[in-house]
């Protein structure tokens, strides 16, 4: 329930902050929770006692409203203060039912003035409407950077008085205004440069005069597919110059942290309720694998070799050319990461990365240990919601003392752009017991001091420490040479970063580090060496392809790929060579390394024996190289292993763009094998249309194994893309038989294509009742005057059984250019009695809110029977129930469990991201909160028809549509003529007032129970 306060109240609610504060005992005497009422807990003064703790550390509250409220990001700067994005204009639009500060949201500094470990002081850097909602806040010396589609903002406070004196645009053009998967906050990176990120919103980058940047190797940045798309992630001169595209194909890849070695990490998030959230360690310039990397089709589009596990699946991780992910965690809202590279901290959290996921109101560590090229990772909590599940982290920072600060947007859901509360939000610090909270001054005006400086875990610190020591130069040497000899690696790395930039010295600092016993910072030295474009890269290089180590020999890999040098193949061909066929780690650094020239690499490693090693295999198929396209071939019908081993093979063709492929699949046709025909039906299902319709040899093939496919998702594929008009009677049974799966639409529109309306006119005049109210269901998936005049011919007939009837009204108000015309038989009092109930819930569950809203009030049934959300919240419901009333009612568009209609988001921990005063909120207005990649959108096409659904996938000629009820859809792209996105929430605006009090109780205490981790049972 939002809990919105006016401007007026919150000026005289900060009145008495600092009181509030003062007051506050340090220390937390333990709270029996189960005493307190749901308002009591969620009162500043009990915040820390709803949280459980990690052993060691204890979390105070530095800060909570009415001092801070629904901060969005953090940093903290080298005195300590904690700067936030407080964002109280949250995507407006779309909760139209909370307040609006005019004058647009604020960056706020909050300060512990007397050292008791409380803020006491709260100013306002800035305020204004051009960062409202924004993502993302650095502080870098003087200046501060705030992410903030369409804008990337640098603030100069040039007097030191907390007001900034100058206002300029960074990057501009960016996507995603007023949403989640935008552009994120900016990190400073040992290289003196900074790293950041979008989410597949963001779209692209353009420079502050509005031109589109073009990156160091020549291409645009956006996502266009040539070569990016969806969520990116950069590194940049500090000016904005020199811009890297370091990775592409994330979803809502959120705040990159980048450790001493010049190593990144990050998250990202999938699309909700796939339990595929994942932690990312970057191979630079690599595909992740949100989309097609060619096609740009979703994940759950059909491919060849489809992953099993969806979370897998989710991130195309069978595909030649996709990233492997370090760690999946399950369902969540994954926010700000940083790694941890103070000594504060128990030992487990040191040189760790730390994260906080709003979704499952929790912050963690991902400790990580090395695994050949790779890493593998595990979960160690430091924070957790348990008795609080509006606990919603949304960033961390490591303040100078090295203590954790933690943002908490505090609210009772998280995700679909939902803002539940308005009046609340707390910063948390996270410390060993009995440390008090405390920052030195910084001091950077020698090169000693710097040098003390640049060993910060603060980030702003570092900054500072960095830039005086850069431009002292050969000043510095002497006190940076001393950090060579420190016991903490890291820090002799962030040393040579800073001493290969001394002049003359750049050979002397890489051949150093390039040597040292540490793989760490052998493989820094090579970073090193990448950054500052030394001219004899390409000799660093061959010496370290010999490397013990794989994972400075991964390094290597991915600087051949821009290596401008002769010696570029071999020094590939030697990396290759040590491949052992067990690491995709490796594997892929190859194939970034070897992708702009693969196939001079991928010769020179032939000649070299490449294909005698163990891994030659896994190289030929990860290859885009022409000349693999042969012994791609081969592997693909190799039959001593099983066709599902070969599978892997035949997806890899759709990764070489040469013609030359048509023709060695067109060979596999007729080839002798144990499993021929499985071989045929892969092999026609990757040669291009072109081929089989030039080549009648083949077209017969196809033909002659259309028969053994009906029913199939390629059967359906040969029969559209051919117009085979003979296969009618085995698309009525597929439409028929299975009108909700993904080709059963598919099916009747060819039948309508191929054959007309009499066609089924003639069908439902069978005297199986049954079989017509399965036409008429099938039906829906048609457009047209002359479609919708059957339906509402049929539901007046009387001489027609009442089963059929209902079924033929429920047609005629589904979809978008029909429901009007129910609603106006409605209104006009011209629906039988008979059929008043199913009209009536045909238009709740109606596709426009006009629509819905409408109907509601024809059944007089408004909110007001079921009480406030509050109210709700306190009565008790069954859970065994709920999950009836699941089944009945929302499982036609929600799986759970691998059981429903894929049609809105996966709920099946779903109780992890929303408490129950958000699944209220969800089911009662979901025009509040549409989760990403479920927005509607109305489809015209050239012929007219308009289509109401949310797009599934998208290529570059064609969209895929899913509309209510779970059925998919292609639409050729030169086909539509709009695509419009819609105002209000596909899912049904009103439903909850077909349910009683009691029903909607318990179907929330059934949603609420559905954890990652809950009993079977329950779930």
């Amino acid at each position: 329930m939002a809990k919105n306060i006016s401007m007026f109240k919150r000026a005289i609610a900060l009145s008495i902050a600092a009181a509030f504060f003062t007051h506050c005992s340090t220390e937390t005497p333990p709270v029996d929770r189960s005493i307190l009422t749901e308002a009591q807990k969620r009162l500043p003064e009990y915040a820390v006692s709803g949280l459980e703790v990690a052993d060691g550390l204890e979390a105070t509250l530095f800060a909570a409203e009415p001092m801070i409220m629904n901060p969005t990001n953090i940093d903290v700067d080298p005195r300590g203060r904690v700067w936030v994005c407080e964002a109280f204009n949250y995507r407006s639009e779309l909760n139209p039912g909370n307040e609006v500060d005019a004058k647009g949201d604020k960056i706020v500094i909050l300060e512990d003035t007397n050292g008791d470990g409380k803020a006491d002081s709260r100013k306002i850097f800035y305020q204004g409407t051009d960062i409202n909602a924004a993502l993302g806040i650095g502080v870098f010396g003087n200046k501060v950077i705030v992410s903030c589609s369409p804008n990337v903002f640098i603030f100069t406070d040039e007097d030191g008085d907390d007001v900034p004196d100058k206002k300029e645009v960074l990057f501009t053009g960016l996507g995603g205004v007023q949403h989640d998967h935008a552009i994120h906050s900016f990190t400073f990176g040992p290289d003196g440069k900074f790293y950041f990120n979008f989410g597949n919103a963001g779209d692209q980058l353009l420079d502050k005069d509005g031109n589109p940047i073009v990156d160091m190797v020549g291409n645009e940045v956006n996502g266009s597919g040539n070569p990016y798309r969806q969520g990116m992630l950069f590194r940049c001169d500090t000016d904005g110059s020199n811009m890297e595209v370091l990775g592409f194909n994330f979803r809502n890849n959120y705040e990159p942290a980048v450790d001493s070695y010049g190593s990144i990490w990050q998250s990202d998030n999938d699309d909700d309720g796939n339990r595929g959230v994942r932690i990312n360690f970057i191979l630079e310039y690599g595909n992740y694998g949100f989309t097609d990397e060619f096609t740009g089709a979703s994940w759950s589009t059909r491919r060849t070799n489809m992953e099993k596990e969806i979370p897998l699946r989710h991130w195309h991780q069978n595909d030649p050319g996709s990233v492997p992910n370090l760690l999946q965690t399950g369902a969540g809202s994954p926010t700000g990461m940083i790694v941890y590279e103070g000594d504060l901290l128990p030992e487990r959290f040191r040189n760790q990365m730390i994260h906080t996921d709003a979704g499952p109101n929790v912050v963690r560590a991902y400790p990580v240990e090395k695994k050949g090229a790779g890493y593998t990772a595990s979960i160690v909590n430091i924070l957790k919601g348990n008795d609080d599940p509006w606990f919603r982290p949304s960033d961390v920072c490591v303040a100078p003392d090295g203590s954790l600060f933690v943002a908490d947007w505090y609210d009772p859901g998280v995700g679909g752009h939902q803002m539940g509360d308005q009046a609340q939000g707390r910063i948390y610090r996270v410390a060993p017991k009995g440390v008090d909270y405390e920052a030195e001054k910084v001091n950077v005006s020698s090169a000693e001091a710097a040098v003390k400086s640049l060993q910060s875990p603060n980030m702003g610190t570092r900054y500072l420490a960095w830039t005086a020591l850069e431009a002292m130069g050969s000043e510095a040497e002497a006190a940076l040479k001393g950090l060579l000899n420190s016991s903490n690696p890291r820090m002799k790395a962030r040393a040579l970063w800073l001493l290969a930039r001394i002049d003359g010295k750049t050979d002397e600092y890489i051949q150093l580090a390039t040597s040292d016993p540490d793989e760490n910072i052998r493989l820094t030295g090579l970073k090193i060496a990448r950054s500052l474009q030394v001219k004899n890269l390409d000799d660093y290089l061959a010496k370290a392809a010999s490397d013990k180590s794989p994972q400075v020999r991964r390094e290597v890999a991915i600087a051949v790929r821009y290596l401008d040098s002769p010696k570029a193949v071999d020094i590939w061909t030697d990396l290759a060579l040590q491949y052992n066929g067990k690491d995709r780690w490796y594997l892929e650094a190859l194939g970034i390394g070897a992708d702009p020239r693969g196939e001079e690499f991928f010769k020179n490693w032939i000649e070299k024996g490449g294909l005698e090693k163990p891994g030659a295999n896994d190289i030929v198929w990860r290859s885009r190289a022409k000349s693999a396209l042969p012994m791609l071939a081969k592997l693909a019908t190799n039959g001593e292993g099983s066709m599902h081993d070969n599978l892997r093979y035949f997806r890899a063709f759709d990764f070489h763009k040469d013609p030359s492929k048509d023709n060695l699949l067109a060979s596999m046709l007729t080839i002798k094998h144990p499993q021929q025909d499985s071989i045929k039906i892969l092999a026609l299902s990757h040669i291009s249309p072109e081929k089989i319709n030039s080549d009648p040899a083949v077209n017969k093939i196809m033909r002659g194994s259309l028969a053994q496919m009906k029913g199939t998702p390629t059967y359906m594929d040969w029969v559209k893309r051919y117009q085979l008009r003979d296969q009618v009677p085995s698309l009525v049974s597929i439409y028929t038989q299975s009108p909700k799966s993904e080709f059963g639409p598919e099916a009747i529109k060819l039948v309508h294509q191929f054959e007309g309306i009499d066609f089924f006119k003639k069908q439902l005049q069978q005297k199986d009742n049954e079989k017509v109210i399965e036409t008429l269901n099938a039906m829906t998936n048609l457009w047209g005057p002359e479609v919708w005049n059957t339906f509402k011919e049929i539901s007046l007939d009387e001489s027609r059984d009442l089963a059929v009837r209902k079924a033929a009204i429920k047609a005629y108000g589904t979809g978008w250019s029909t429901e009007n015309n129910l609603l106006d038989m409605a209104l006009a009092n011209e629906v039988p009695e008979e059929l008043k109930e199913t009209a009536m819930y045909t238009l709740l569950n109606g596709i426009k809110s006009s629509v819905r809203k409408e109907a509601a009030k024809m059944l007089a049934a408004g909110d007001t029977k079921f009480g406030s959300i509050e109210e709700l919240v306190a009565l008790d419901g069954s859970a065994t129930n709920g999950a009836a009333m699941f089944e009945r009612v929302c499982s036609t568009c929600h799986v759970v469990n691998n059981k429903g209609t894929q049609f809105g988001p996966q709920l099946s921990e779903i109780g992890d991201k929303l408490g129950k005063e958000g699944l209220y909120k969800a089911i009662m207005y979901p025009d509040a909160g549409i989760s990403f990649g479920y927005e509607g959108f109305l489809i015209t096409t050239a012929a007219g028809e308009k289509i109401a659904g949310y797009i599934s996938s998208e290529t570059n000629d064609a969209l895929e549509v899913t509309v209510i009820g779970g059925a998919k859809t292609r639409y050729a792209k030169k086909d539509i003529v709009s695509k419009e996105p819609l105002e209000n929430s596909l899912m049904p605006t009103g439903l909850h007032n077909a349910f009683t009090q009691q029903e909607l109780v318990d179907l929330v205490a059934y949603l609420s129970s559905l954890k990652n981790g809950a009993p079977v049972a329950a779930r």
